[in-house]
């Protein structure tokens, strides 16, 4: 079974209609749903995506997304105290790429959990050597 570990730019793609990425994320969404794949993301990438879901629709909007979405078969991984000193030092390693902290947790999550696709338009996961599935 494929794993594909989901980043908040294909959660937003997936929604927001104006997104650059939006028919390409609903199709691949659908594809890799159709095919049975195993989706992860984490709680940080959660947060991350109800926050710029709250700012870019509202509140209301953002809950009812967050409370769908926890129900969706995805697998959301947790944090322990070694990773996000792992991804702390990611951010020095990748500091003149200018990734985030929560995409270096993320590199963190998908390696310790054996995960190697992704589903991001964020070109610094091709960076830290992960394939994206778009």
């Amino acid at each position: 079974m494929k794993k594909i570990f989901i980043d908040t730019g294909a959660f937003l793609a997936k929604e927001l209609v104006a997104d650059q990425h939006h028919e390409e994320a609903v199709r691949l969404w659908n594809k890799y749903y159709a095919e049975d794949a195993a989706f992860y993301s984490s709680e940080h990438i959660l947060d991350e995506t109800m926050t710029l879901f709250a700012r870019r629709t509202n509140a209301s909007w953002a809950t009812s997304w967050g409370k769908d979405v926890m129900g969706a078969g995805i697998e959301w991984l947790n944090t322990e105290p070694k990773d996000l000193i792992d991804a702390m030092d990611l951010l020095k390693k990748y500091a003149d790429q200018a990734v985030s902290f929560t995409d270096c947790l993320s590199f963190v999550l998908m390696k310790r959990d054996g995960i190697r696709d992704c589903f991001a338009f964020d070109r610094h996961f091709q960076v830290a050597g992960f394939r994206p599935v778009i």
